[in-house]
């Protein structure tokens, strides 16, 4: 298959962000047959967010493996995999249980590569839900990008919306490195849950790749530049949508992937409208949000305006009670009143 980010003549159907990751992987599967999928509940149920519909059925019990619930067994046989040839794509559900499984994360997928002076590639994806938003209390509800973003040896993408989804998902599998592939549940448009519109979207039916490393500005605009990722795009798009009605041009950078993170794009938009608010639904201490404003102010500090301000997710764990869940996280409200601080 021909890798492309943009098909010219592709055709198109509205498809849902679990959707179109799901084609992304049987698209991989039927051209490479070392491509298999293994974790909890990927088989006939597709995935509890469903991340893997269909796949089973076509591929069968051999390449879409239910596992027992045993993070740090699966993974591990998913990195062995992975050093023997194959292209494993590991589910590991919620990326809240990352703690079970770290020592396979962190000291073997991530550094096999590196501790065997790059003899041994590790060409494994390892994809995980992430977000609030649905009283999934302290343990099933946290972001953690930036989390692995700090540990050396992964690429991590964050897609925001279906075509991005399905695009790097085919890169992710493609990829030699190891990729860590988390989707927001509350941007999978799935009916049992409450949606943003943005999460069914117009996709192109064949194979094609969004590449990683490089981030896309979602809206353009001149007053104020908003970066962001995941769910956090769909509603800064919302935002930038309404406040135009009030004279206010948001443009809004989704940056698809952490690691590499596509520092150029966060500097040019800044660059052009002298304002930046940072949206992350992960923790605001040591995390993306104070990265993207050393950046700005390691470069060129005279291209602000005003000061960079931060929206982020206080450092407690995320509240069962819908009230207090929507208390800390960053919402259409307080994107729209960040945003009118920085211009006031």
């Amino acid at each position: 298959m021909t890798a492309t980010e943009t098909p010219p003549d592709a055709g198109t159907r509205r498809v849902t962000t679990a959707k179109a990751m799901a084609e992304a992987i049987g698209l991989e599967m039927r051209d490479n047959p070392e491509v298999f999928v293994m974790g909890e509940d990927v088989g006939a149920y597709g995935g509890i967010f469903g991340s893997t519909t269909d796949l089973f059925a076509e591929f069968g019990a051999d390449r879409v493996i239910d596992t027992p619930i045993s993070e740090t067994g699966f993974i591990g046989a998913g990195i062995g995999a992975a050093v023997e040839g194959m292209r494993p794509v590991v589910e590991l559900m919620f990326v809240d249980f990352y703690g079970v499984c770290m020592d396979q994360i962190s000291n073997h997928m991530a550094k096999i590569h590196y501790e065997s002076g790059g003899a041994v590639k590790v060409p494994m994806v390892l994809m995980a839900a992430t977000g609030g938003g649905y009283s999934d209390a302290a343990q099933h509800s946290q972001c953690l990008w930036g989390t692995f973003a700090h540990l050396p040896g992964m690429k991590v993408v964050v897609p925001s919306n279906p075509y991005d989804a399905k695009g790097l998902m085919a890169s992710a599998i493609r990829d030699d490195n190891p990729v860590l592939y988390l989707f927001h549940k509350g941007a999978q448009g799935l009916v049992w849950m409450e949606k943003n519109p943005r999460s069914i979207a117009d996709v192109p039916e064949e194979a094609f790749t969004v590449p990683i490393g490089k981030a896309a500005t979602a809206r353009e605009g001149t007053d104020v530049t908003i970066v962001t990722l995941s769910l956090s795009v769909q509603h800064s798009l919302d935002v930038a949508e309404e406040l135009a009605g009030e004279g206010i041009s948001v443009e809004v950078i989704d940056l698809r992937s952490l690691v590499p993170l596509d520092r150029q794009a966060v500097l040019d938009s800044v660059a052009k409208t002298g304002r930046l608010l940072v949206v992350d639904e992960d923790y605001k201490s040591f995390g993306l949000s104070g990265e993207i404003a050393a950046i700005v102010a390691e470069t060129d500090p005279t291209m602000l305006a005003k000061p960079v301000s931060r929206l982020a997710v206080p450092d407690v764990p995320i509240p069962y009670s819908r009230p207090l869940e929507y208390g800390i996280l960053p919402t259409r409200e307080k994107i729209s009143a960040a945003v009118k601080d920085l211009l006031a």
